[in-house]
């Protein structure tokens, strides 16, 4: 078959029904050039275009890792982890990362995966742990390059770079034009620019009237987008936690995430967020980039950053793909506008909005067992359906983690779902299975 219909094959198993410009474009270059730049937003379907690049260079007769991706943050990684996965490529991937278990990494480390995804931090430690070679590596990817310097990641990633003693094909991948990359990055790149001018994105910008009680009016803007998905921005995690339990006063429904949780907190809120268990994500700017969900329609400045293009990555969690989106800026007297951000001709008094509190429909059920029990999203779905007797539209995204699982359920269906398999077993094992805290 031929790389061109062997891409389709994989876009097709991931419920696609063609290639994207920036996949074709990405899979082409590498037929010519050894290395690629390749500058585009999240939700361009960037991650499908340096995966089927992977795919398109590999080497039957090699053993060993073929490709090395490294992502900046824990989130990103497991989300290039599923997307490969739904690609059904048959080729064995391992991910790792900071507040994962490392044994659980040794293990996996130990059954010659095809394709590593990970931090470049948790990858140096299991380079100097002797638990990952990567000599005879021909590939490496790294999303959000730019991020990953920001980070600090600049030293593990020459760290790595000195084990790929047969390296080949470099791919760079940046929401951010980059003048001139590290030293040891420097070669020869193809440039693949999928990065959108401003007047191409259709972001509709509006001024909103924070009147005296800021909270009150966040509440009742949020209650005017329904079921739409939203994300409210704060500077600092304690604001972030604050603004989502006094929004459930308000009668809203919502999740907090910034880098100070638990990884396990952390997974589990943008789980809630994706599945549609709460429609409102409260977050720092941790939430700016990486975020992997493409129909968010609002974007709330509670806040204002502190820099134009952090401001600019808030926007562009919405109108991705061909969508359009919104961003709303708080104003009063205790809320001006930065310098950099010029006043929207829109303006919202929520005294005016039509509020309609709507409860998402969908609750998380935990069930606690996950990949290494050797179960897997049609396992649920088929113990679901005969043994909690749900219809097909009652069961709503999976996510399979190594422990456990989410499940979203038709919130109405909760109840007398846990009453139907409170003492059922799934795959013969008697499992834990609850509301998600």
């Amino acid at each position: 078959m031929s790389k061109k219909n062997l891409s389709l094959q994989y876009i097709k198993n991931a419920g696609h029904q063609e290639l994207m410009d920036i996949q074709k474009d990405a899979v082409a270059s590498f037929e010519i050039y050894d290395n690629v730049k390749l500058y585009s937003k999240t939700g361009s379907g960037k991650t499908l275009a340096f995966l089927l690049s992977v795919l398109s260079k590999f080497d039957e007769s090699r053993v060993g890792v073929q490709a090395i991706i490294l992502a900046p943050t824990r989130e990103l990684c497991l989300q290039i982890e599923d997307v490969f996965r739904s690609l059904k490529s048959g080729r064995k991937v391992t991910v790792c990362y900071g507040g994962h278990s490392v044994k659980v990494e040794e293990n996996s480390l130990s059954e010659s995966p095809e394709i590593v995804i990970g931090t470049p931090g948790r990858i140096v430690d299991h380079i100097h742990r002797r638990n990952l070679n990567l000599r005879h590596c021909p590939f490496i990817v790294i999303d959000e390059f730019d991020k990953c310097l920001e980070f600090g990641f600049g030293e593990e990633m020459g760290i790595i770079l000195e084990q790929l003693r047969n390296l080949k094909n470099r791919m760079l991948v940046s929401a951010t034009r980059m003048e001139e990359t590290p030293e040891y990055f420097r070669a020869d790149y193809y440039t693949i620019d999928a990065v959108k001018s401003d007047d191409e994105i259709q972001i509709n910008e509006h001024i909103v009237d924070s009147g005296k009680n800021i909270l009150h009016s966040l509440g009742a803007l949020l209650a005017s987008f329904k079921n739409e998905k939203a994300i409210v921005f704060c500077n600092y995690r304690e604001v972030s936690e604050d603004v989502s339990y006094r929004l459930k006063h308000e009668g809203i429904t919502s999740v907090f995430y910034h880098g100070g949780l638990e990884q396990v907190d952390r997974e589990r809120a943008l789980i809630k967020f994706r599945n549609g268990t709460s429609n409102v994500l409260v977050c720092t700017d941790l939430g700016s980039r990486g975020l992997d969900v493409p129909e968010i329609n609002h974007i709330v400045h509670y806040q204002y950053p502190n820099s134009e293009e952090a401001f600019t990555h808030r926007k562009g969690r919405t109108a991705r793909m061909s969508a359009s989106g919104h961003s709303y800026l708080f104003y009063g007297e205790e809320t001006q506008l930065p310098e950099y951000i010029i006043e929207p001709k829109s303006r919202i008094d929520t005294k005016d909005l039509k509020i309609d509190h709507v409860i998402p429909e969908w609750t998380t059920i935990y069930f606690s067992a996950g990949k290494k029990d050797k179960v897997n999203k049609i396992d649920f779905v088929g113990f679901l359906s005969k043994k909690g007797m749900l219809k097909k539209d009652e069961i709503g995204l999976i996510t399979v983690q190594d422990r456990s699982s989410f499940v979203a359920v038709k919130r109405d269906q909760v109840q007398s779902l846990l009453n139907r398999i409170k003492n059922e077993k799934v795959k013969g094992k008697k499992l834990k299975i609850d509301i998600a805290k």
